[in-house]
């Protein structure tokens, strides 16, 4: 049969559509059915590497985990990732292209829109659904010329959109009758159906509200996703600091130094999830409080951020942390920010010029305009445990702090530094935490004698299957995708459970 694509918008950022996206894509591909996802853009600061050695949004790597299968650069062909207000570098097909500021990037987005074009035709050809997800809302006015992130794009591939509202948050009525007033007359006719997000409490409550929303803007509630708690996805963006601690045994306490360029932040979910990790963020100007592990993470403008922490007193107090015996990681930027200086005269990622360092290992590294892009496999030198992870970096570091690595890769060469006294380490290597081994021996190392076992991936397959079952049971799945659902088998199918689907404010 011919390809189906369906696209997931949002009356808001954050209103749930690479949640919904992940969920419909885990409940097509648990029936067999040869599904992908696809943003045509996206901005973030938190991406994953592709088969092809490529870089695209951490979302779009989400959602092809719920397809069962590996990332590709097809399935985010732009991302847009922020190096200061104003400029941002542009991914192309999981390529750098080139540093713009805005208004050159809204010149170049018809161009976009030909790469964007061209991977869904690829991803056409090889699934049967294709299912995307917009970006902000289709409702942002001073966006809409040239859009090829929402609405152009659906009307570029003439495809029907299902919009989500978060009710969390409040407002959701006037969000969704707002952005539907404020579509064209052939946008509004896309919308097939309206998803309420995040409703907590009794639903007698809303169904007035619902009939009330529908005789209104004249399109069906498909439906009311209950709040779900302790849910956990890879955020797209935004920081999650929620965490799972069990005060009744020993735990770590780890610090992290939020930059305002932080990139790959979700390398610490596997310590926010962990029961014996106290997790705390920081800002740069913040004192760094008493802690055993102290992290610096990935930046994607590593001068800038360098100069905001030195500025604030950042290498004083790291000495201090380490004088008291707390251990201290770099990652990335991080990594970088802890030797003698960074050299950016070619101006990878801001106005030319050379940073001295914090001065903590005995290295330089030089940013170049070719991004290293690749997923690594390798073990740790100080404790033999397996380390897996993925490197997104411009810099080359060298020095003799290197002589001793803190990795060493299966095809023979090594990441990272590791100081002779053992209190720091530097590495390129994002994902160190996900996987189990490398976690045990990293905290181990900082002092934690773990008695849990944190498996990221399989937390992440959990959650994509409780998913789901949620929109199975609280979304009318069959009125999208028809010819894989079946409203008698889903009855059935909760009848026997003892569930019912809660579909009644129609009924």
């Amino acid at each position: 049969m011919p390809s189906v694509t369906l696209m997931v918008q949002g009356t808001t950022s954050d209103a749930g559509k690479s949640v919904l996206v992940a969920g419909l894509c885990r409940l097509l591909a648990r029936r067999q059915v040869k599904v992908a996802p696809f943003k045509p853009q996206n901005m973030a600061l938190n991406s994953a590497v592709t088969i092809e050695g490529g870089e695209i949004g951490r979302a779009q790597a989400v959602q092809a985990q719920a397809c069962f299968l590996e990332p590709r650069n097809d399935m985010n062909p732009i991302l847009i990732k922020p190096e200061a207000d104003s400029f941002a570098q542009i991914i192309v097909l999981g390529q750098v292209l080139e540093t713009m500021d805005a208004q050159s990037y809204h010149a170049y987005k018809k161009t976009a829109l030909s790469f964007v074009l061209e991977s869904h035709v690829r991803l056409e050809k090889e699934f049967e659904f294709i299912v995307v997800e917009g970006a902000g809302s289709p409702a942002e006015i001073n966006l809409r010329a040239n859009d090829i992130a929402n609405m152009g794009f659906a009307e570029a591939v003439d495809c029907p959109v299902v919009l989500i509202a978060d009710i969390d948050r409040g407002g959701v009525f006037a969000t969704v009758v707002g952005t539907l007033e404020l579509l064209s007359e052939s946008e509004r006719g896309r919308v097939c159906g309206i998803v309420i997000n995040r409703f907590r409490g009794d639903i007698k409550l809303l169904e007035s509200g619902l009939r009330w929303l529908e005789d209104k803007v004249g399109k069906p509630v498909i439906g009311v996703l209950p709040y779900l708690k302790e849910f956990y996805l890879d955020a797209e963006d935004a920081i999650n600091a929620k965490q799972l601690l069990d005060l009744e045994v020993s735990h770590l306490k780890v610090a992290v130094i939020v930059f305002p360029r932080i990139s790959n932040h979700t390398d610490f979910d596997p310590l926010r999830l962990h029961p014996q990790v106290d997790l705390t963020y920081l800002s740069p100007a913040d004192r760094i409080p008493e802690c055993d592990l102290l992290i610096l993470p990935g930046s994607k403008s590593v001068r800038s951020d360098l100069a905001l922490l030195v500025k604030n007193g950042g290498a004083d107090n790291i000495a201090r942390h380490l004088r008291y015996g707390g251990k201290l990681l770099g990652i990335c930027g991080g990594f970088q920010m802890l030797g003698e200086g960074i050299d950016d005269s070619n101006g990878v990622e801001s106005v030319s010029g050379i940073s001295e360092g914090l001065g903590f290992l005995e290295m330089k590294t030089i940013l170049k305009p070719s991004k290293q892009l690749r997923q690594r496999e390798g073990t740790l030198s100080f404790s033999k445990a397996r380390a897996v992870g993925y490197e997104i970096h411009c810099g080359e570091s060298s020095g003799p702090a290197l002589n001793q690595p803190f990795i060493r890769f299966v095809d023979g060469s090594s990441d990272g530094a590791l100081s002779g006294d053992g209190q720091i380490i530097g590495t390129y290597l994002h994902g160190l935490f996900d996987d189990p081994a490398s976690a045990k021996a990293l905290l181990s190392w900082a002092g934690l004698d773990s008695l849990h076992r944190v498996d990221v991936a399989e937390i992440r397959e959990q959650q994509l299957e409780r998913l789901a079952d949620a929109l199975e049971e609280h979304v009318e799945v069959e009125k999208l995708f028809p010819a894989v659902f079946n409203r008698t088998e889903l009855e059935e199918k909760f009848t026997q459970s003892g569930r019912t689907r809660q579909v009644p404010w129609r009924e």
